[in-house]
């Protein structure tokens, strides 16, 4: 149980971060750029854990 709520949090913090980029693609600002890659980063770290 625990481990399909670990990976619906990580599908939803990848979702998140690509949404953060595709939005943040059209004025690109380096800082929120950065905070879309980490929240996707992070996503998959918790996938694979």
């Amino acid at each position: 149980m625990i481990k399909l709520f670990k990976k619906t949090l990580a599908i939803c913090l990848i979702g998140l971060g690509l949404g953060i980029l595709l939005v943040l693609l059209l004025p690109i600002t380096g800082w929120l750029f950065m905070i879309g890659v980490i929240v996707v980063c992070v996503g998959f770290m918790w996938l694979a854990c």
